[in-house]
């Protein structure tokens, strides 16, 4: 049964009661909450994805609780805490939404070390996935949900789960993040995708949440091969302009933006050896999103042939 079947409040029983089991990708979430706001956002931003009724295996016990005593009633704080452990200082109690999809991409990239894990986007087109690793306010995750919106599949917009066994990617498919300006930019470039409310004042500042394409969440169970890395960066004075780069610097640029390569070690050395082989990579500096997604089309066009 998909998530969207449930009415709000029953999505806020389970998740007041025995918890909602929510499959993403190769992982399965349990997911407490009493506060409303966090039923309502699983329900606009996962309604696609089906619910995991088997009482079985858990990866991770999550939940977003309130803060106690006077302060509940003061300055109410929302506090995530996984397995009774509390990662993050509590944040205030409108920020429980983006709370919650920063823990889970927490509890992702500190213990899933089955896979190299790499900070970045990663879409696919013509069965061939698109990395996108780049530090925070370079615009990947807007021109990762302007591609998704031009038809791409979004396989994740925060983490890269390459698996050095089978070397490919597997897929997570959830919410695109976009703070500040980029959420004015997306909402005209795609009128009809669904975003949250705004959720001003957070570390990050004002940050809204994307609900994954149907086509994206469909296939969250199918893995894809990498083929591209590009390096983007907005910058508003400029053409499209795509450069080459050499495969050291790709490999380079890939270990600042990996999570777990250290930890690793020579297992993470071989994963991004070959990562790298299988992959070309460029540099993009843009100004245009209508002009990045038809130059990333032809290049994965290009690469397909």
């Amino acid at each position: 049964m998909q998530l969207g079947n449930l009415t709000v409040s029953q999505v806020s029983e389970r998740l007041r009661g025995s918890g909602l089991r929510l499959p993403i990708g190769p992982f399965v979430f349990l997911i407490k909450s009493p506060r409303h706001e966090i039923a309502e956002g699983l329900l606009t931003l996962y309604d696609q994805f089906e619910l995991h009724d088997d009482p079985g295996f858990v990866d991770f016990h999550v939940q977003i609780r309130h803060s106690t005593g006077i302060r509940r009633l003061i300055r109410p704080q929302s506090i995530f805490d996984v397995d009774g452990v509390m990662p993050f200082k509590p944040l205030p109690g409108k920020q429980a939404l983006a709370l919650l999809e920063w823990g889970m991409n927490w509890c992702i990239y500190t213990h899933a070390h089955q896979f190299l894990t790499i900070h970045g986007a990663v879409l696919e087109k013509h069965g061939r996935a698109l990395l996108l690793p780049a530090p925070s306010g370079s615009g990947k995750s807007t021109l990762c949900a302007a591609l998704m919106c031009r038809g791409w599949r979004l396989i994740s917009d925060e983490l890269i789960l390459f698996s050095p066994e089978t070397k490919v990617i597997h897929p997570l498919a959830r919410p695109i993040s976009l703070k500040n300006r980029s959420i004015d930019v997306i909402r005209q470039f795609a009128p009809d995708a669904t975003l949250t409310e705004p959720i001003p004042d957070t570390s990050k500042g004002t940050v809204a949440l994307m609900r994954p394409t149907p086509a994206s969440v469909k296939n969250v169970t199918t893995p894809v091969a990498p083929c591209m890395v590009v390096f983007p960066c907005y910058d508003p004075n400029s053409d499209t302009i795509l450069t080459p780069v050499p495969k050291a610097e790709v490999f380079m640029q890939l270990i600042q933006n990996a999570f777990n390569y250290s930890i690793l070690g020579p297992l993470g050395f071989g994963a991004m050896a070959a990562l790298v082989e299988r992959v070309e990579g460029c540099t993009a500096r843009y100004s245009s999103l209508d002009e990045m997604v038809v130059a990333m089309d032809e290049r994965i066009t290009q690469a397909d042939a």
